[in-house]
């Protein structure tokens, strides 16, 4: 009977998401979307979000791990439990919405933009983005051909091997590939805004999780130190709250 009863103790601690401080939240990221993530040279995920998921983890007082996922199937892994929470440069959206839960926004809604070989590219031609992203639904329905791929570097070599015209991605993430921070790739056309803004992915059922987690990123918006870690990776000129 005992047994049956923390059995039973258990199964309701998983479908309210969180049972105890002593449970492992673990945290899934692609590792692939710098400066967001990234894996380092000691390989381990590192970026702004693995700094941000950190400081969530110890100011919730929680145990964290980190778990990295390719991103065309990180949110079914989510669901799937593979790991409890996404934190991946993923756009609060009306359309994610409908499948998973998310937190308030850890950083604005920002600029996605086009990069090309040469200013002027045809951005009604040929387009890469990365498949499953919002970049990606914009351009399919732009007029554009669109061109997917599995990750960010993967859209960039794409317009630099000529199989594409134009890169559309979130322009902070896109920089480092532009001539502005030594790359090859250059502007070209306006900057977008879209989406709600990037917040931590959940489970539906993991409301208890998402209210901790709210907190600290509620707090974390008053006392300033949120900008301040957005500005340690995207630079002074980053949107803030």
């Amino acid at each position: 009977m005992k047994k049956l009863i923390l059995t039973a103790a258990a199964a309701l601690a998983l479908s309210t998401g969180f049972a105890s401080a002593e449970d492992v939240v673990r945290m899934g990221t692609e590792g692939a979307y710098p400066p967001f993530n990234f894996i380092n040279d000691k390989g381990e995920v590192d970026g702004f979000e693995r700094e941000l998921g950190d400081t969530l983890c110890t100011k919730a007082e929680v145990k964290c791990t980190w778990v990295t996922n390719e991103w065309d199937s990180i949110i079914p892994n989510l669901l799937g439990g593979n790991y409890d929470t996404i934190m991946a440069g993923m756009s609060i959206t009306d359309e994610r919405k409908q499948t998973i839960d998310f937190t308030e926004a850890y950083y604005p809604p920002a600029a996605s933009a086009y990069a090309a070989l040469k200013d002027g590219a045809d951005l009604k031609g040929v387009v890469a983005a990365q498949v499953g992203t919002i970049q990606a639904d914009y351009v399919a329905k732009s007029g554009a051909t669109l061109l997917e791929f599995a990750t960010l570097d993967d859209t960039v070599a794409a317009v630099k091997n000529g199989e594409a015209d134009a890169v559309f991605a979130d322009k902070d993430a896109l920089a480092p590939f532009t001539a502005d921070q030594g790359g090859a790739l250059v502007w070209t056309g306006e900057d977008i805004p879209l989406g709600e803004g990037i917040g931590m992915g959940l489970r539906k059922s993991d409301t208890a999780l998402k209210e901790k987690f709210n907190a600290v990123i509620t707090a974390m918006k008053a006392d300033g130190s949120l900008n301040a870690m957005i500005k340690k990776w995207f630079g002074d000129d980053a949107l803030t709250f």
